[in-house]
Parts: structure tokens; sequence; C-alpha cells
């Protein structure tokens, strides 16, 4: 992706909550945290969005994406392509107590799991403030939750990419060299 982005209300970022259903915690191991990034990267590679920040905590996500289609287009393509992986991985593994947690009682085309709430939010983000408000949200959520003491602690963030201390073995890249600042 050659893209480059000023934040701005021409160019908004989105700043994505997606909740499992019944506040499961879904990503509790590190295969499906593991999953979880590999499907946001392929979401990512799908859509056509640039990811500038993301956590995984164990009941939830958050991201900070940029918007080249309709904010419900991009959230279509991360919460499908991730349900698809990890109720794949879970029906793989014989995880049957977890995937009788996530029956609907009426299916809906043929999908007999449901792994999301439906009232994801989406957030659109005009300033470069309310940006980096999103990014230290994003990055504290596991300090807050009592996982960590520091934000780059938690293997399943952006915090060291924007800590400027990544490791080699990073479970998600993000784009943060795309971001044109209009301030300094």
């Amino acid at each position: 992706m050659s893209v480059r982005l000023t934040i701005s209300k021409d160019d908004p970022c989105l700043f994505i909550t997606a909740v499992a259903k019944n506040r499961l915690q879904v990503f509790q191991t590190d295969a499906i945290k593991q999953i979880t990034c590999r499907a946001i990267d392929e979401a990512r590679t799908s859509c056509g969005f640039l990811l500038f920040a993301y956590v995984i905590m164990p009941d939830h996500l958050h991201l900070l994406t940029d918007s080249p289609r309709e904010p419900s287009i991009v959230l279509q393509f991360i919460k499908g392509i991730v349900s698809r992986r990890v109720l794949g991985y879970l029906k793989e593994m014989k995880y049957e107590a977890s995937l009788r947690k996530l029956e609907h009682d009426d299916w809906k085309r043929n999908h007999r799991y449901s792994l999301w709430q439906h009232d994801s939010d989406v957030f659109s983000i005009v300033s470069e403030s309310t940006f980096m408000q999103k990014i230290n949200y994003i990055h504290e959520n596991p300090v807050r939750a009592g996982l960590v003491e520091r934000p780059e602690d938690y293997r399943w963030s952006s915090a060291r990419f924007w800590k400027k201390c990544p490791t080699e073995d990073e479970a998600l890249k993000v784009d943060i060299e795309k971001i044109i600042w209009r301030r300094r």
C-alpha cells in the first residue's frame, strides 16, 4: 500500500470497538489472539485499509484505521474475517463448550454461531489530538484491566511500535509511517 494519510474531516480515521458475544472471553489464549491478528491483517489486505493501532483484549478488540470505504464496510471485513477464522479454529479443535456459548437461537443465512455482539462502535476521528487520545486509550486498556504494568509489556497491542521498541516477532504490524502529521 502506498497510500498516506493526513487526519482531517476529509480523511477521517475510524476508532473501532468490537465486543465478543455476551462479553465471553473468546480471545483469552495466545493461539486465538494470533489467529485474530492474522485475520485482521487479512482484512486489512482485502479491504485496503491502513491499521494505525490495535489491542486484543480477552473479550473485545479496539482498532484505529483509516477509512478507504464506508465505515460499515471496513467493520464488515474485520468482523467477518476474524469471525470465520476464530470459529473455524474452535471447530477444528473441537472446542464444543465454547461453540455452544456462541450459538444462535435463530440461525440467519446458515450461520449457526456468532462471535460478536451486534452493537459494535465505529467513531470517525478527524483531528490529530483525538487520534492520539484514542491511541493512548487503546494502549492503556491492558494496564487498566490489570494484565500488565506498562502498555508495551502487552504482546497483543501496537504499543511497542508507538514507543519505538517493536520486537522482531510482532503479532501484527501497524502503518504509522503512512501518517502525514500536520504539526510536529
